[in-house]
């Protein structure tokens, strides 16, 4: 077969065709998907179109930037927008068609209009706000009542951010206590959104420990605060269940998350200040209203010892008047109970006369009887006492003869011996030294065995 071409040649057709129909240069609208600088200065773009709904890309193409038009391109770039080109920022690049036989279909960019990502990053704010204030969000953290004194706060910020190390200096320096919790997160780049939403769901769960959260950063680029100006990040802050303070640390632009927030200031270091003059301003107006109670309860005490001084008197003289009435009234009952009592005595001694002439009568009799019953018990307990007496001797001599017999002395005649010292074979040892008691004397031994008896039941 004749009728065939090489691939070089065939790379050579399309290379022509393609230079012929897009050789000249084109405004072309495209999001950066991927950016890269190389060691000799070059910028290697990757260049999508997404639809709408952010999908998969419909369309994708490799982008160069020369380092000889680099420089110049970047520079104007950032000066206009305040930002560096980076992934996910939409831009509008004037380009040429270039295709090479070995690394294929590229775009050649010559020149990009900054006006234009602007405009696409105003019109995505204004979305975003838009579909917020739809939803009835928009100022939802804002009706938070803050605390007189946030002391409990949830810092949300990356631990090794120059910012987050201002904020904690400017507390430490501050006479207040405040207990702060750090939930590190990333905050910029294409992970901070995601990251910062998740630092934001576990204070969610852990609301009630804290008084407020607080969002900080340290400066950047403005394209580092892009993901402060998308729907979920903004929507979550809108949302959460505590009073959110940001810091976000840029001074020319106001972000969507600053909006949403209960309180926005500028930098870090300024969300510590306004944490502490808060403090201090409920410090001062403790501080009030302990000079003002004191003033008050001193005008109270002098009004009441005032009121004690009058009362004091007023009852002394009542008190006089009365001690009067009743010095007489004493009186006048004491001369009355002094003659019923000599009454009363006198009835009483001619009652004791009557009843101590009975009563010696009476006395008499029963004496003489007593005397008899008593010459009859003593008699009976003399002989009880005699019985006794013998029951106990005979009893005595019984439990001699019993202590005779368990005398140590002669269990050993028996020709039983006694271990000393030992109640148990569970208190020694095999090889412990022990004591023997014989009948006739005593004999040292070691143990070389021992066992003992199980308990029945």
């Amino acid at each position: 077969m004749e009728n065939f071409i090489t691939l070089s040649a065939l790379q050579g057709h399309l290379r022509a065709v393609i230079e012929q129909y897009a050789g000249r240069a084109q405004w072309v609208v495209a999001e950066i998907s991927e950016c890269k600088v190389n060691y000799a200065g070059h910028c290697y773009l990757e260049l999508v179109e997404r639809p709408d709904n952010g999908k998969a890309p419909v369309a994708q193409a490799r982008a160069v930037i020369w380092s000889s038009s680099y420089k110049m391109i970047s520079g104007y770039f950032r000066f206009q927008t305040g930002s560096d080109l980076s992934a996910g920022m939409k831009v509008l690049v004037k380009c040429t068609v270039s295709y090479h036989p070995v690394y294929g279909l590229s775009l050649v960019v010559s020149d990009i209009d900054p006006a234009y990502t602007l405009g696409e990053t105003e019109r995505l704010r204004r979305q975003t706000i838009a579909q917020l204030e739809e939803e009835g969000v928009f100022g939802m953290n804002k009706d938070f009542e803050l605390p007189d004194v946030l002391q409990r706060i949830a810092v949300i910020s990356s631990a090794k951010a120059a910012g987050y190390r201002d904020f904690m200096q400017e507390l430490e320096a501050s006479p207040y206590r405040f207990d702060v919790r750090l939930f590190a997160t990333v905050v910029q780049g294409d992970a901070a959104e995601n990251s910062i939403i998740g630092a934001m769901e576990a204070v969610a769960e852990q609301a009630d420990e804290f008084d407020a959260a607080v969002i900080i950063r340290g400066g950047g680029s403005t394209s580092d605060l892009g993901c402060f100006d998308n729907y979920r990040l903004c929507a979550y802050i809108a949302q959460l269940p505590l009073p959110v303070i940001t810091g976000i640390g840029h001074d020319k632009d106001v972000s969507v998350a600053d909006m949403v927030a209960h309180t926005s200031l500028k930098t870090p270091t300024a969300v510590a200040a306004f944490l502490v003059n808060r403090a201090a301003e409920t410090n001062a107006r403790l501080d009030d209203l302990y000079e003002e109670t004191t003033d008050r309860a001193r005008q109270t005490l002098m009004m009441e010892a005032n009121r004690l001084e009058n009362a004091g008197l007023l009852l002394a003289s009542r008190s006089t008047g009365l001690l009067h009435t009743g010095m007489a009234r004493l009186e006048k009952l004491k001369n009355g109970v002094r003659y019923a009592a000599n009454e009363r005595l006198d009835d009483e001694r001619r009652r004791c006369s009557s009843f101590a002439t009975r009563l010696g009568q009476h006395s008499a009799r029963r004496l003489a009887t007593a005397q008899a019953w008593t010459g009859y018990a003593l008699q009976r307990l003399a002989a009880a006492a005699e019985g006794a007496a013998g029951r106990q001797r005979t009893r005595l001599e019984l439990l001699e003869v019993s202590v005779t017999a368990a005398s140590p002395r002669r269990i050993l005649s028996r020709g039983y011996a006694i271990v000393r010292g030992v109640r148990s074979a569970g208190q020694v040892e095999v090889g412990q030294p022990v004591e023997i008691e014989l009948r006739d004397g005593v004999l040292g031994a070691n143990i070389i065995s021992k066992s003992t008896h199980k308990k029945n039941g």
